[in-house]
């Protein structure tokens, strides 16, 4: 039984001729076929492959350099975009193949984990963070000067202490309690 012409055109679209260009960033390249054809006109069956190199181009994006094969065209563009970010970006999915394209979701994603990472910092953090009672140490730490500073430190040191024991005794423990003990126990003291 034959397979219908729909089966064809898809086998055709999944078929790849030239696999070793899906390893690399081959910029539509693929092997080629053609004939040697000497004096005598004995024509033999002969095949040439693309110039295929292996190189570290440098991604701004990821910091350091990326190790690839690549054909000496994907090399030319890359350089006429002006960088492997914005080639791997600008490239049709076609051209690119599946190394091209792991490229393009890899630096897609470190850019998305950046962004948050920025806007993670832009944001104030919590009232009851650690980080929010050290920022208002380092102004009162302006305000007051070094000498009046080390004091605050002391007497926060005094007061965790003080907590710690406290929590303990709450507790009913034997020994002093360890820090997330003492955190829960004012959490609960809190909500009460």
């Amino acid at each position: 039984m034959f397979p219908t012409s729909l089966l064809q055109q898809v086998q055709q679209v999944l078929s790849q001729p030239f696999k070793r260009s899906q390893f690399g960033l081959f910029q539509g390249k693929n092997k080629q076929y053609g004939n040697n054809v000497p004096f005598s006109k004995h024509k033999s069956r002969r095949t040439w492959l693309p110039n295929v190199q292996q190189k570290r181009i440098p991604s701004a994006t990821l910091g350091m350099p990326i190790r690839v094969k690549l054909t000496t065209r994907a090399l030319k563009t890359i350089k006429k975009h002006g960088g492997l970010d914005k080639y791997v970006e600008k490239t049709p999915a076609v051209l690119l193949g599946h190394e091209g394209m792991r490229l393009r979701l890899m630096l897609r994603d470190t850019r998305k984990e950046a962004k948050d990472v920025k806007e993670a910092r832009r944001k104030p953090p919590p009232e009851d963070s650690l980080l929010a009672r050290r920022l208002d140490l380092l102004k009162q730490k302006r305000m007051l000067g070094a000498r009046k500073l080390t004091d605050k430190v002391q007497h926060t040191l005094e007061s965790a202490r003080m907590a710690r024991e406290e929590a303990t005794k709450a507790l009913g423990l034997t020994s002093l309690a360890s820090p997330e003990q003492t955190m829960q126990y004012l959490r609960t003291k809190r909500v009460k």
